[in-house]
């Protein structure tokens, strides 16, 4: 349950950066001026009728925020019996939906870009964390994982690092027009997530090798859509679809870069896990050992069916010798 539930809350923060990237790329981030009322009106009461134009995306937004921060709530309950560190991450996604909540709200009555900033920063950093909850409450992701090099463990982590330093330097482009740090962020993600992604591959762990071809694929996708949205905003070539084509490509671009660092910030936590370690082939499991206590109370331990004191024989009876011994002399 927990899983599917996980998987869950995971689609419906995907929907909800569609949304908040309709909201900016649309210009409809002040549509509705008030806050946690709109227009008034309670929020979930607020009429259909009314919701055209930026209002339709900006509620939208706000509902679609409000389901989220319900199903976490939920999955935290059901995180909160499975104890460890399920019930520690259950506990900071519920705080970190809460701290989105109101910094999207401040950002409206404030008026404030740079809580714009954080807050769509904060959105990529509780989706990472949902893919890792994913993660562990998956049947795969119990399974013990192949053992992968230190170096290359610190490589994964690094590139998880890049992947979101890349996203917030998206969120400065969009908000304060910093193209130089994309570009620069955009260069280094390319020549340091394929090399990770290649080695991992090559593991055959039934988590990191699946995950590392989708986010090959998902790279060739980001590639081909942060090239048509750098055209469509800042050169003067004809894009075919106008204004629909130029909403669409950083919108699709976003959401790419959010399941980019999902997928990476999985194969962090998946290299990070500890392995079991495999036992000397010398060494007795405990379900061979066995204890035989004779009528008299005398114990007889065996190790692998094979008697270590022929004290006792067949019958039980301690004194007794075994049939093919030959008689003292």
């Amino acid at each position: 349950m927990a899983y599917r539930l996980a998987l869950a809350t995971l689609a419906a923060t995907c929907a909800l950066i569609l949304l908040g990237g309709l909201v900016t790329n649309t210009g409809a981030a002040l549509a509705v001026p008030d806050w946690p009322s709109t227009f008034g009106h309670n929020m979930v009461l607020f009429p259909w009728s009314r919701m055209v134009g930026g209002i339709l995306y900006e509620h939208s937004h706000r509902l679609m925020g409000a389901l989220v921060g319900l199903l976490t709530l939920v999955l935290a309950g059901v995180l909160w019996r499975e104890g460890g560190r399920l019930r520690r991450l259950g506990l900071v996604a519920v705080a970190v939906v809460i701290a989105q909540g109101v910094l999207g709200g401040l950002r409206v009555v404030l008026q404030e870009e740079t809580l714009a900033i954080f807050h769509g920063s904060l959105a990529q950093a509780f989706f990472a964390l949902l893919a890792v909850i994913a993660l562990l409450t998956a049947p795969r992701g119990r399974v013990a994982g192949a053992r992968v090099e230190p170096a290359l463990k610190g490589l994964t982590v690094l590139a998880a690092a890049l992947v979101y330093a890349q996203i917030v330097f998206g969120a400065l482009l969009t908000h304060a027009g910093r193209i130089d740090l994309h570009l620069t962020g955009a260069v280094l993600v390319f020549a340091l997530v394929p090399i990770v992604t290649a080695q991992l591959r090559r593991t055959g762990d039934v988590v990191t090798a699946p995950v590392s071809r989708l986010l090959l694929v998902l790279l060739g996708t980001q590639l081909l859509l942060g090239v048509g949205s750098f055209l469509a905003r800042f050169s003067p070539f004809w894009i075919p679809g106008e204004q629909l084509t130029v909403v669409a490509l950083p919108v699709a671009h976003r959401l790419v870069g959010s399941l980019i660092l999902g997928a990476i910030v999985v194969l962090a936590a998946r290299v990070s896990t500890p392995t079991a370690e495999p036992e000397p082939a010398d060494r007795a499991q405990p379900s061979q050992i066995s204890e035989r206590t004779d009528v008299k109370g005398r114990a007889d331990v065996t190790v692998d069916g094979a008697p270590r004191s022929q004290a006792a024989s067949v019958s039980g009876h301690p004194g007794s010798k075994p049939a093919s011994w030959p008689p003292l002399q």
